[in-house]
C-alpha cells in the first residue's frame, strides 16, 4: 500500500515557520521567499485537509492542530538529519557497531581499552550508546549491549564479562596519619543515589562500625564518586574495576577491607548466538571477553 505522505518541501517550510511563528523568517532560514513558505504550508493544509496556521493580515499564529503536528514533523526532522549524517559518517571499506553501555562503565572500563580494539581492527568503528537501564534490545538498532544480568535480558544470548565488588576510596590527604584503619566512621562518606543503603550493607558484610551509615552527600553516577573522591570531599563506596588505575597510580587509597558481596555482574548482551552474528560484532565480543579475562 503506498504512503501517504507530503513532501520534504513543505515539511520544512511548516516546522521553520512553525518555529519561528513567522512566514518571513522561515523564508529567511531557508532562503526562499515569504511567498514560497506561504505556498508550501498552503499545499500541506490541502494535502492534510486541515489548517494548521491561523492568518490574520500579515501575522500568522499556529492552531492547536498545528502546534501537535510541529512537534511531531520536529522530531522526525531531527531523527532524519541524525540518522542520514551518521550514515553518511560510515566507512565505506569497513564496518560500524553501535553498542549500548552504562555511561561509568563506558567512562571507567571500556573507553580506556578500545585503543586497543581499534589497533586490532582498525576498519571496524564502534559507536557507543548511554543506557542507564536495561531496555529491548530487539529493534532497538543497536548491536549489543554491555550492561548488568538482569531479567530483561531474557531471550537475548549474554556472555559473562566482570564482578562488581565494592570497595572504599579516597584521596590520601583525607586520611590522618597512622588513622587509616579505624579513621572510616569519623570521615565523610559519600553516596550513589540509586544505592542508598550501601555503606550500612557494606559494614554488616566488613563488620566496620559505622554510627551514621546515611550520613553524606549524594551522587547518581559512580563516576561522580570517583571524581569526589579524587577531589577530597570524603570516601566513596565504588566499584574497584573502575578505580584500579587511580589505586596503581597512588591518586587514590584503600585501606580499608573490600566488601565481600558480589553487587553486580557485567555481560554483553547479543540479539542472536555469537556463532550467527556478523563478523564485526563476532570481533568485537571475542576482543571484549579477552580484556575481562585480563583484568
Amino acid at each position: 500500500m503506498r504512503r501517504k505522505l507530503p513532501s520534504n518541501a513543505a515539511l520544512m517550510a511548516f516546522e521553520t515557520a512553525a518555529r519561528h511563528g513567522s512566514f518571513a523568517r522561515a523564508a529567511n532560514e531557508l532562503a526562499l521567499t515569504e511567498g514560497a513558505i506561504s505556498r508550501q504550508i498552503g499545499r500541506l493544509e490541502a494535502f492534510l485537509g486541515v489548517t494548521l496556521f491561523e492568518r490574520v493580515g500579515n501575522r500568522v499564529r499556529l492552531l492547536p492542530n498545528g502546534e501537535r503536528y510541529a512537534a511531531q514533523v520536529r522530531e522526525l526532522l531531527d531523527r532524519l538529519d541524525r540518522d542520514s549524517q551518521y550514515l553518511m559518517g560510515q566507512p565505506s571499506d569497513g564496518a560500524s557497531l553501535d553498542i549500548a553501555v552504562s555511561p561509568t562503565f563506558a567512562l571507567r572500563w571500556l573507553i580506556p581499552r578500545l585503543p586497543d580494539f581499534g589497533q586490532q581492527h582498525p576498519n571496524i568503528c564502534v559507536h557507543l550508546s548511554e543506557r542507564m537501564e536495561p531496555f529491548v534490545l530487539a529493534g532497538s538498532g543497536l548491536d549489543a549491549a554491555i550492561h548488568f544480568e538482569h531479567p530483561a535480558w531474557t531471550g537475548m544470548h549474554t556472555h559473562r564479562l566482570l564482578n562488581e565488588v565494592l570497595i572504599p576510596v579516597c584521596h590520601p590527604a583525607l586520611l590522618n596519619s597512622g588513622k587509616q584503619a579505624t579513621a572510616l566512621d569519623s570521615l565523610p562518606r559519600l553516596h550513589r543515589r540509586q544505592n542508598p543503603d550501601a555503606w550500612q550493607r557494606y559494614a554488616q558484610e566488613t563488620g566496620m562500625v559505622l554510627s551514621n551509615a546515611a550520613m553524606g552527600a549524594r551522587y547518581d553516577l559512580h563516576a561522580m564518586l570517583i571524581e569526589a573522591a579524587l577531589a577530597g570531599l570524603g570516601v566513596a563506596l565504588v566499584p574497584r574495576l573502575y578505580v584500579e588505575a587511580e589505586l596503581a597510580q597512588g591518586r587514590l587509597v584503600a585501606p580499608w577491607p573490600q566488601a565481600t558481596n558480589i553487587v553486580k555482574t557485567f555481560c554483553l548482551v547479543l540479539p542472536e548466538p555469537l556463532e550467527l552474528s556478523g563478523a564485526p560484532i563476532r570481533a568485537f565480543a571475542c576482543w571484549l571477553l579477552g580484556q575481562a579475562h585480563l583484568a
